[in-house]
């Protein structure tokens, strides 16, 4: 996406142009995922939202701001964390500052454990310096980009090699690995559910705006929620298209019925999407071409015949005669 490789190669300091493509590549992940995880939600991380700094004119504080900073600056640290590890870097390589100590009972450390500090420090640096502002809003993006940070810290697992006479894993090597990026969206998306709104006083509102660059986020707000998502502002509604918000809306949308291998929330979408957003669900019949009867060749080709079958899709629709479709319940 244009706005992430334009907006940290603009604004990342020249001496690390060596990192940019990771850079972008990490915020791209990140927004990948977030649509991912927010697929057959009323906001569905439209592309209008992608926007990290808080010197446009997009100055939002709801809890979806605060999950965009997080899986962002999440994906930055990823990628960067993978490819020191893999070598792409001159000045980086894996962590091996643990290695020959004691871990625990039966293990050590050994082995190429991934370069979280340095994927961090990098990530910091790059999506930290987007940020223009000096009020709350601008320190509850920090604090949401630390925790994105901190997720990558928070998932990651050890990985063990067993040593031993005639395999008898009499001791381990054991290192420090990256999740899959998957399950920092999934554990990301579980803080966004619980998201803590930051009541905003006068007086605070007055130390943020006079706040320097070097005041920690964490002294604004909650020090022992480092790890949470913050807001400051309730979400809008997002069953309802709005222009001046930016705001789609969720008629025309697809949802999900009677699907197989669907999570129990995914399979309540059409309620979430359409019916409680004062829409009705429409059905629509459409052909699908897909591989089958395919039949392996000596030797060594697998051919397919090209089949052709109706599947059922559902929309959120507005009911005839009706002249706006507005929110009902939770904006969410």
């Amino acid at each position: 996406m244009r706005w992430s490789v334009n907006n940290f190669l603009i604004t990342g300091p020249k001496a690390y142009l060596t990192y940019t493509t990771s850079v972008a590549l990490g915020a791209q992940s990140g927004i990948e995922e977030c649509k991912f995880q927010f697929a057959w939600e009323r906001w569905n991380c439209p592309e209008n939202a992608l926007q990290l700094s808080t010197h446009n004119r997009l100055r939002s504080a709801t809890r979806e701001t605060s999950f965009i900073h997080a899986i962002s600056s999440a994906g930055v640290m990823y990628t960067i964390t993978k490819n020191c590890s893999m070598g792409d870097f001159e000045n980086c390589g894996c962590d091996e500052s643990k290695n020959g100590k004691t871990g625990g009972h039966g293990w050590i450390w050994g082995g190429c454990s991934d370069n979280v500090e340095f994927g961090e420090r990098i990530s910091k640096l790059f999506v930290d310096s987007l940020e223009k502002g000096k009020d709350a809003r601008a320190l509850m993006n920090l604090h949401n980009n630390r925790a994105g940070r901190l997720a990558v810290r928070a998932t990651m697992k050890r990985t063990c090699k067993c040593h031993g006479i005639s395999g008898s894993c009499s001791i381990q090597t054991c290192w420090l690995q990256l999740a899959d990026f998957r399950e920092m969206g999934d554990y990301l998306k579980a803080k966004y559910d619980r998201a803590l709104k930051i009541e905003m006083d006068k007086r605070q509102l007055r130390a943020g705006n006079s706040a320097e660059g070097h005041w920690a986020p964490t002294e604004a707000f909650l020090p022992s929620a480092e790890a949470e998502l913050i807001f400051l502002e309730e979400s809008p509604d997002y069953c309802t298209h709005n222009s001046s918000l930016g705001i789609y809306g969720t008629e025309g949308r697809e949802c999900l019925q009677n699907s197989h291998n669907t999570s129990r929330w995914e399979q309540h979408s059409c309620g979430r999407l359409c019916t409680e957003c004062g829409l009705q669900v429409e059905e629509r019949k459409t052909e699908a071409i897909s591989s089958c009867n395919c039949k392996f060749q000596w030797c060594c080709t697998v051919k397919c015949d090209q089949c052709r079958h109706v599947v059922n899709k559902y929309y959120c629709t507005r009911s005839p005669g009706s002249a706006v479709s507005w929110g009902k319940g939770s904006t969410r």
